[in-house]
């Protein structure tokens, strides 16, 4: 998720300041992505310089109060009414690790997939945990998040068992992938 619009998204709900946006930030994550002051700070100043959001003055502690525009309920609401692309999701750490790890003589790929899986399963057991307290104290958003993130874990323990049991199938290692071959001089000036 962009902290720019989950920012903005905050203001729906009326004016707010810096430290404000932080507090409430964190507490619609479910405290699992914590934020910086700065970060604030600086995604509140790139919203006000983009017109989404503008100063309205300050309040009686003297902090500068922010409220959403036109123009930044226009792009709030784009951005809730569109799906969230594929770009991003091929740039995830565990897969590069994972592929590397698989291509790169001497590395233990089973070792690597166990570690993980471990560590994988740890965080499931401790979201677990904090999902029944937050269903017992009836926080049906952050049950919500924390399912997301459980059953994103469980799809990410199935697929190490996929690398896994494909690396060993291929005695341990992938072949390094082949390089593209570049034309030679002579090829590409007889082809033309």
């Amino acid at each position: 998720m962009s902290v720019k619009f989950g920012l903005l998204a905050l203001f729906a709900d009326g004016p707010k300041y810096g430290y404000q946006l932080r507090t409430e930030f964190e507490a619609r994550t479910g405290g699992t992505w914590p934020v910086n002051v700065g970060q604030i700070y600086t995604t509140l100043e790139r919203l006000d310089r983009d017109g989404l959001v503008a100063a309205e003055g300050a309040n009686d502690e003297g902090r500068t109060v922010y409220a959403i525009t036109d123009a930044g309920r226009a792009a709030l609401d784009r951005w809730f009414s569109t799906p969230v692309a594929d770009t991003d999701r091929p740039r995830n750490e565990l897969a590069i690790k994972l592929l590397m790890a698989a291509t790169t003589p001497d590395v233990d790929v089973t070792s690597v997939v166990q570690r993980q899986r471990t560590e994988s399963l740890r965080l499931m057991r401790d979201y677990n945990t904090l999902r029944r307290t937050a269903d017992e104290a009836d926080d049906v958003a952050g049950v919500l998040l924390l399912d997301s993130l459980v059953f994103a874990l469980e799809g990410e323990v199935r697929w190490l068992d996929h690398v896994e049991s494909t690396v060993l199938r291929r005695g341990g290692r992938l072949p390094a992938p082949v390089k593209p071959r570049r034309a030679s001089r002579g090829t590409a000036r007889s082809a033309r």
